[in-house]
C-alpha cells in the first residue's frame, strides 16, 4: 500500500536547469522515510528548466513541473505551487542549493507534532552562518531589510525575509486570496496577512553559495521589497500597482519640465522673459519633444518596475509596447482635458477641475496600459 503523501516541496525556478538533478538527489537523501513530492514552478525559463524538470519526472513520479507562461515573480510562483498540491504540509525553498534540504525532516516533525503552525530556516538565528555565502554586502543588506520589515509589519522573527519555510497547506490556502504575491519574499507576505497568530519554530541555517547559474534576483530586488511592504501597509487603500503607476507618472512630470528647460535653454538658446518664452512656435515644438521624452521615460520605468512581472524584452516588443503606450496616453490626455473643461463649465473651481481631470486621466491610462500594453487587468 502506498504511503500517504506527507510533504510537498515547492521550488520556484528561473534558469535553474543545471541545478535540478543534483537537488532532487539531495532531497531524496534528506527525506528518506518521508512520502514527498517536489514541485518546480518555472517562469518559462529560456534555459529549458521546465523541460529538465519534466525529464526528471519521467524517471521519478515524485517530481512535478508547473510551467507558467506570461507570469513572473518568486512570491506568486510559491503561492501557485503551494496551492497545487494535495500534501497536507508544504515547504518552499530555493532551487540553487543555498538552502540545506537536511533541515526538512526536522521542520516537518515540528509541524506534524501539532505544537507549531510554521517552521522556517533563519540565516541570523543563533547557530546560523552566512560565511559560505561569500557575499558580505548581501548579508548586510538582508540584515537592514529584516530590520525594516520587523518595524513596518510588527513581525518579530530574526529572519522574516527568509525564503525557506514550511507550513500546513490548509493554513496557506485559507488566506491565499489575501496574499499580494508581490515581490520575492512570500514568508513576510504570509506573516503580515494571516490574522491568527502562528506558532513558529526557528531553525538555524548555514546559508550556502549558489551552486550553478546566477541569482534570479535582478536590479529591482530592493524596489520589490519596498513595494511588498507598501502593499501590506497601504495596499488596501490604494492598489499597489496603481500607486506605482501614479508615482511614475508624477516623476514623468518632473522629467518633462526638465527636458523642456534643457531643450529651450541649451539646444535652442531661447530665453525665459517675464514668465514666458520668447517664441511661441519654438516653445510648442520643444514642449512636444519634452512630452515624448517624458512619455518614453514613463514607459521604460513602468516596464521595469510597475509591470516587472510582465516585462517586455527585445527591440520589437518594446517598440510595439511604446507605440501602444503612446496611444493610451493620448486617450488619457483627452480624458484629462475633457473632464476638466466639463467641470469648469459646471462652475467648479479651476484647481478642483484640473485635479479631477488628472485623476481621471491617470485611471484611464492605467486601465488601458494594463490591458493593451502589458496584457493584464
Amino acid at each position: 500500500m502506498t504511503k500517504p503523501l506527507q510533504l510537498a516541496v515547492v521550488l520556484p525556478t528561473l534558469n535553474e536547469r543545471k541545478n535540478l538533478a543534483a537537488l532532487v538527489e539531495r532531497l531524496d537523501q534528506a527525506l528518506t522515510g518521508i512520502s514527498w513530492e517536489a514541485i518546480f514552478v518555472d517562469d518559462n525559463s529560456p534555459d529549458g528548466t521546465a523541460d529538465e524538470a519534466r525529464a526528471l519526472s519521467l524517471g521519478d513520479p515524485r517530481i512535478r513541473c508547473l510551467q507558467r507562461i506570461g507570469r513572473r515573480g518568486l512570491a506568486s510562483a510559491a503561492i501557485e505551487g503551494m496551492c497545487s498540491t494535495a500534501a497536507p504540509v508544504v515547504a518552499v525553498m530555493d532551487a540553487d542549493h543555498q538552502h540545506d534540504p537536511n533541515l526538512l525532516p526536522g521542520m516537518l516533525a515540528a509541524i506534524e507534532s501539532g505544537e507549531y503552525d510554521l517552521s522556517y530556516a533563519s540565516r541570523f538565528a543563533d547557530g546560523a552562518s552566512t560565511e559560505a555565502w561569500g557575499r558580505p554586502d548581501r548579508v548586510k543588506a538582508s540584515g537592514l531589510a529584516n530590520k525594516l520589515a520587523r518595524k513596518v509589519t510588527g513581525v518579530t522573527l530574526t529572519d522574516p525575509m527568509s525564503g525557506y519555510f514550511m507550513m500546513r497547506a490548509e493554513t496557506l490556502r485559507k488566506d491565499a486570496h489575501r496574499l499580494s504575491g508581490v515581490g520575492f519574499k512570500i514568508l513576510l507576505d504570509i506573516l503580515a496577512t494571516v490574522d491568527a497568530p502562528l506558532r513558529i519554530k526557528e531553525f538555524p541555517l548555514n546559508f550556502a553559495a549558489r551552486a550553478e547559474g546566477e541569482s534570479k534576483l535582478d536590479q529591482t530586488v530592493v524596489f520589490e521589497f519596498l513595494v511588498g511592504l507598501y502593499d501590506k501597509w497601504l495596499g488596501r487603500f490604494i492598489p499597489t500597482r496603481f500607486a506605482l503607476f501614479g508615482t511614475v507618472g508624477a516623476l514623468g512630470v518632473v522629467v518633462q519640465f526638465g527636458a523642456l528647460w534643457l531643450i529651450l535653454n541649451l539646444l535652442l538658446g531661447e530665453r525665459f522673459i517675464y514668465g514666458h518664452w520668447s517664441n511661441n512656435t519654438t516653445f510648442n515644438i520643444a514642449n512636444t519633444l519634452a512630452a515624448v521624452i517624458a512619455m518614453t521615460f514613463n514607459f521604460v520605468l513602468n516596464n521595469e518596475l510597475t509591470y516587472s512581472d510582465k516585462r517586455l524584452r527585445g527591440f520589437a516588443p518594446l517598440l510595439r509596447g511604446w507605440a501602444k503606450f503612446a496611444m493610451t496616453c493620448s486617450l488619457g490626455l483627452l480624458t484629462n482635458v475633457g473632464s476638466a473643461a466639463a467641470l469648469k463649465a459646471m462652475g467648479f473651481h479651476d484647481v478642483i477641475a484640473v485635479l479631477v481631470g488628472i485623476v481621471l486621466g491617470s485611471v484611464w491610462n492605467f486601465a488601458l496600459s494594463s490591458k493593451f500594453v502589458w496584457g493584464r487587468y
